[in-house]
C-alpha cells in the first residue's frame, strides 16, 4: 500500500468519526455577553447599594430632626405619650435624641429602650466604610439595633441622634438589591440578544458561508461553480473570501495542470513503447550505412549514428521524466567546444533560416558534466532561440544571430547562450521554467526550459534569465565541478 493510498484512508476514517460536538460560537458569545454584563452591574452594584443604605438612614434622620427641632421650640414641655408613639412611629425608631450647645434632650422613647449593638457616624462615612457596612448589613443583620446620629442640616451646631433596629434597613436593601438583580438579568438578555443577532448576521453568517463553500470545494475541487464569490462589503472577511477564490481558482488550475500532466504522462508511455522499437530498427539500419563505401555516407553517417544513439536514450528516460525524476548524470570531462558545434549542426539542419551561429569558446574548455544532458540542456535553449526567429521569418533585413560563449572561473563554468530575437513576453517571464506555462510562443508547452533547468540542478548547477540583455534573450548557466573526494585526490596524486 503506498503512502497516498494511507493517507486518503486515513482522511476518511478522520471524517467517518464523528467529534462530539459542544456550544456553538454564537452561543459562547450570547452566554459570554450576559455573564459580561452581569460583571457590570455587579460593579456597579456594590456602591449603589452602599449608597442606598446611606440614603435610606439620611432620610429617617431628616424626618426625626424635623420632629425634634418642632418640639425644641417649645421648652420644657412633656410630650404625652400618644405624641411620643407617632413620632417613633413615623421616623421607625425606638428612641430619638435632640443634642444642642453640648445638651442632649430626649424627644421620644419606648418604654424599654433595647440595647445597643452598633452605632454610625453620618457626618464620617467612607466609600469603603459605607460598602463594608452595607454587605455587614446584609449578611448579618436583621436583629440587631443601631444608634444612628448626624448633624440637623439647618443648624450644623444641632445633633440629631436614632436608636432603631435594622430590620427595615436590611429588608429595603434586600428589596433594591432584588429590583437591581432583575433589571441587571433584563439589560443583560436585551444587550446579549441584540448583540447575539448583529454579529450573527455580520460574521456568524458570512463565515458559516465561508465553511459550507469549503466543504463543498473539497468534495469537488474541479467544479468552477465551488469557487466562493466574494461578498460586496469591504471588510476583512471580504478580503478573506477574495483570498480564497484565488486560491481555489489557482487550486483548481494547478489540478487541471497535473491531470494534463498525468494524461501526458500516459501518452508517452504509450508511444514510448512502439517508438523504441522503430528506433532500434533504424539503429541496425544506420549501422549498416555506415559500411558504405561513399565520402557523402561517411561524412553524415556518424552525426546520424549519434542523433539515432540521443533518440534511443531519450526513449529508454522518458518515464523516468514521468516520475517527476532524471537519470542521475554520469559526469565526465568534455570538451564544450565540440559539443557546441554538435548542438549547431544539428540545429541548422533542422531551419531554413538563415541564422548566425558565434562559438565564443576557448577550444580547449572543458566542463565536467554527463554529456547527453548538457547537450539536451543547449538543445533546448538553442532551439528556442531559433523558434523565436521563425515569427518573423520572411523578414530578411532582420539580424539573426545566436551567441554560445562560455569561460571557466575556478571549478565553476558559466555558459551564455544569447540571441538577437523579439525577448520573452511578461507572461512567459512571470512563469519562467514552469511546465505548459512558461512558453514564449502560442502553441508551445514550455517543457524545453522546465527540462533544461531539471539537468542543470542535478549537475549542481544553475540556470537564469539574464535581466541585463537590452534586446533578445540570454540564458546564463553556472555548472560547478564535482568536489573531490581527499581518497581519490591522494590516488592520483
Amino acid at each position: 500500500m503506498t503512502d497516498d493510498t494511507q493517507t486518503v484512508r486515513a482522511g476518511q476514517a478522520g471524517r467517518g468519526r464523528s467529534r462530539p460536538r459542544g456550544m456553538s460560537l454564537s452561543s459562547k458569545l450570547l452566554w459570554l455577553t450576559i455573564l459580561f454584563v452581569m460583571i457590570a452591574e455587579v460593579l456597579i452594584f456594590v456602591p449603589s447599594v452602599a449608597n442606598t443604605r446611606v440614603r435610606w438612614l439620611a432620610d429617617r434622620l431628616n424626618v426625626a430632626a424635623a420632629a425634634a427641632v418642632v418640639i425644641d421650640a417649645v421648652n420644657d414641655i412633656n410630650l404625652p405619650r400618644a405624641i411620643q408613639d407617632d413620632a417613633l412611629m413615623a421616623t421607625g425608631t425606638k428612641a430619638i435624641v435632640l443634642r444642642k450647645d453640648g445638651a442632649s434632650r430626649l424627644i421620644a422613647a419606648a418604654d424599654m429602650p433595647p440595647v445597643v449593638t452598633h452605632q454610625y457616624d453620618l457626618s464620617a462615612v467612607t466609600p469603603v466604610g459605607a460598602i463594608i457596612d452595607a454587605f455587614d448589613t446584609f449578611l448579618f443583620g436583621g436583629d440587631r439595633v443601631i444608634r444612628v446620629y448626624g448633624p440637623v442640616a439647618d443648624d450644623p451646631r444641632m445633633q440629631i441622634e436614632l436608636v432603631m433596629a435594622d430590620a427595615p434597613l436590611r429588608h429595603a436593601m434586600l428589596i433594591y438589591g432584588r429590583n437591581v438583580f432583575l433589571l441587571s438579568v433584563a439589560i443583560s438578555v436585551i444587550t446579549a440578544s441584540l448583540m447575539f443577532f448583529a454579529i450573527n448576521r455580520l460574521l456568524f453568517r458570512p463565515v458559516r458561508r465561508v465553511t459550507a463553500n469549503m466543504q463543498d470545494f473539497a468534495r469537488d475541487p474541479e467544479n468552477p461553480a465551488n469557487i466562493i464569490v466574494p461578498g460586496p462589503a469591504v471588510d476583512e472577511l471580504s478580503a478573506a473570501e477574495g483570498h480564497l477564490a484565488a486560491m481555489q481558482t489557482q487550486l483548481q488550475q494547478t489540478l487541471k495542470e497535473q491531470r494534463h500532466l498525468a494524461d501526458l504522462g500516459l501518452a508517452v508511455s504509450k508511444i514510448n513503447h512502439d517508438m523504441r522499437n522503430i528506433l532500434t530498427s533504424a539503429q541496425l539500419m544506420s549501422d549498416r550505412l555506415a559500411t558504405i563505401d561513399d565520402p557523402m555516407v561517411k561524412r553524415f553517417a556518424p552525426k546520424l549514428l549519434r542523433t539515432i544513439d540521443r533518440a534511443v536514450s531519450y526513449s529508454g528516460e522518458v518515464l523516468a521524466y514521468g516520475k517527476a525524476r532524471e537519470a542521475q548524470p554520469r559526469r565526465r570531462f568534455i570538451n564544450l567546444p565540440t559539443l557546441a558545434r554538435e548542438v549547431r549542426d544539428i540545429v541548422s539542419e533542422e531551419t531554413e533560416l538563415d541564422i548566425q551561429y558565434v562559438l565564443d569558446v576557448d577550444r580547449d574548455l572543458e566542463v565536467e558534466a554527463d554529456s547527453d544532458q548538457l547537450f539536451r540542456v543547449l538543445y533546448n535553449l538553442v532551439r528556442n532561440a531559433v523558434q523565436a526567429f521563425g515569427a518573423d521569418a520572411d523578414d530578411d533585413a532582420l539580424v539573426r544571430r545566436i551567441t554560445l560563449s562560455a569561460r571557466r572561473t575556478g571549478t565553476v563554468v558559466e555558459i551564455r547562450i544569447a540571441d538577437t530575437g523579439p525577448g520573452l513576453p511578461a507572461k512567459a517571464r512571470e512563469n519562467l521554467f514552469q511546465p505548459f506555462r512558461g512558453s514564449a510562443r502560442a502553441g508551445g508547452t514550455g517543457l524545453g526550459l522546465a527540462i533544461a533547468r531539471e539537468l542543470v540542478i542535478a549537475h549542481g548547477g544553475s540556470i537564469a534569465l539574464d535581466e541585463t540583455v537590452t534586446q533578445g534573450t540570454a540564458f546564463r548557466i553556472e555548472l560547478p565541478d564535482q568536489p573531490v573526494p581527499l581518497d581519490t585526490f591522494r590516488a592520483r596524486a
